[in-house]
């Protein structure tokens, strides 16, 4: 099969993940390459199967960031016969398609993400974005390490983190209605703004977001751990649409703040299952992937990975074998 061209194409589609990182990703890339009639298509956080919506899309430039190619993989290799797809992403992969219509840039290393990543493929055109990303994935080191390379008094850095543990705190939710923006509104509204300082003292949408940051975080903050051992500490929140909201934020800080510990948040679903964040130690950051992966509906990457669905009775299970990964 020849590949197509990018010229053949009859539509753009961008695809990617509603968190800070999905977002600030496309931004950069489009503002390098503007596509001004692409169809965006994103959901909350853990809403990763995406390029199942795209069943019949033929002749299109697909670009997809920030979602596991191993988790779309089946979907991914049936556009890939008509459609031209370029995948950046951090997550696990596993073994990637060979295709000529496949332009493929993975790298699950622990302390990069897809905003990174972007910033390496474009020569650090518009790094200060790819900060926000880092920050919103709570790569607080390697977002310094980015910034040490541009002009950034502090003052500017300590913005940078705020917008990105804020766009990073609107993806969390377990559908669209449990979010304050929908991820592609958010998108649309910094899309204009090539310096994110200007985003920062312009967007009224950053209020509603701090605001409702600030009152999660003030009720998430009064939980007690659920369970503690020697390698980590467990809590665990009730079926609330606030503390969907506030899970990834939430377990981020516990995880900064004793950097030695493994991490993480099991949210009652409502239905005998909970939805679980996990991350590993910010000392060394790998595990979370294998822990999460070995159950069903798990996945994700090594210093933060997460299960849609964990059974009530798999707890215990859940338990013992978060102590032996970390």
């Amino acid at each position: 099969m020849n590949a197509m061209s990018d010229q053949s194409a009859k539509t753009y589609i961008d695809v990617f993940n509603g968190d800070g990182d999905g977002i600030c990703a496309l931004h950069q890339l489009r503002m390098a390459s503007p596509r001004p009639a692409a169809t965006l298509l994103t959901g909350v956080k853990r809403d990763i199967r995406l390029l199942a919506r795209l069943a019949g899309v033929e002749n299109a430039l697909i670009t997809v960031l920030d979602l596991s190619l191993d988790g779309n993989r089946p979907d991914l290799e049936k556009l890939l016969v008509t459609n031209r797809v370029l995948y950046i992403d951090h997550h696990f992969a596993g073994k990637i398609p060979e295709s000529p219509n496949l332009k493929a840039h993975i790298d699950p290393a622990p302390e990069t993400c897809t905003s990174l990543i972007v910033d390496r493929l474009l020569d650090g055109r518009f790094r200060d974005w790819a900060i926000i990303g880092a920050y919103g994935d709570n790569l607080h080191r390697a977002a310094r390490e980015a910034a040490a390379g541009i002009a950034l008094d502090e003052g500017e850095l300590a913005i940078l983190r705020e917008l990105g543990e804020l766009l990073n705190y609107n993806g969390y939710g377990r559908t669209i209605e449990d979010l304050h923006f929908h991820p592609a509104e958010l998108y649309q509204s910094l899309k204009k703004y090539r310096n994110p300082l200007d985003f920062w003292h312009s967007s009224p949408k950053l209020n509603k977001l701090r605001h409702g940051f600030a009152n999660d975080m003030k009720k998430a903050r009064q939980f007690e751990p659920y369970r503690a051992s020697k390698v980590g500490v467990i809590f665990r929140f009730p079926d609330s649409a606030w503390c969907r909201r506030v899970a990834g934020v939430f377990i981020n800080e516990k995880a900064r703040e004793r950097e030695e510990l493994a991490h993480a948040l099991l949210m009652d679903n409502g239905d005998a299952t909970s939805m679980v964040s996990v991350r590993a130690p910010v000392g060394r950051r790998t595990g979370a992937d294998q822990l999460c992966r070995s159950f069903p509906t798990g996945g994700g990457r090594p210093a933060a990975a997460g299960i849609n669905r964990l059974p009530d009775e798999m707890l215990n299970r859940f338990f013992n074998e978060f102590d032996e990964v970390f």
